[in-house]
């Protein structure tokens, strides 16, 4: 299973990645991966690829990803090309438009790639006050809910719970629920 995260600096990319490979590890599953910051401390472009089983590169080529998380629907478009036929991204976005632009809706039909989409600073401003540090646990939960991955609801729910700080731990876990309620399927 390939991955790419993608969003801007802040977001949680790093830990998102550190969430998918606590789980595959408590599996016994081999996981090699990647991280690019760019300019993330002024909000610029993460990339983090993540490997699941026996690859040896840490690098996910064009193409080959199953699943693109993207926190961010910018960066989202910047890196659909990373997506394999088939593959599925989960895209946060703040436009409920954004999936019907033309441009889009062909690049898919002709890669066949299936986008879900998550209204995630919708649902945590209403849900949880507003509290958008949380956002990258909620795509984890939206990943699930969408039936995409090779992780569970509850996978991701124990790990956050081991890798979460312990005042954060309770609403981390309220952010994987309420990804998995308003993931798009």
């Amino acid at each position: 299973m390939q991955y790419v995260i993608v969003g801007i600096g802040g977001q949680g990319i790093l830990f998102t990645s550190r969430v998918l490979g606590h789980i595959a590890l408590s599996r016994g599953e081999r996981v090699v991966g990647s991280e690019v910051h760019g300019m993330a401390q002024r909000g610029g472009s993460v990339i983090s690829h993540f490997k699941v089983g026996d690859y040896s590169s840490p690098m996910v080529k064009a193409k080959d990803a199953d699943v693109l998380l993207a926190f961010d629907q910018n960066e989202a478009v910047r890196n659909l090309h990373f997506l394999k036929q088939g593959g599925h991204a989960i895209i946060n976005t703040h436009d409920p438009a954004f999936i019907e632009n033309p441009s889009l809706r062909k690049w898919m039909s002709d890669h066949g790639v299936t986008v879900h989409t998550v209204m995630g600073y919708d649902i945590l401003k209403r849900e949880m006050g507003g509290r958008f540090l949380f956002l990258n646990v909620l795509i984890l939960g939206a990943m699930c809910g969408a039936g995409v991955g090779n992780v569970t609801i509850e996978e991701v729910r124990e790990a956050v719970k081991v890798l979460a700080p312990a005042k954060f731990v309770e609403d981390n876990v309220k952010a994987v629920d309420l990804g998995y309620a308003g993931a798009s399927r």
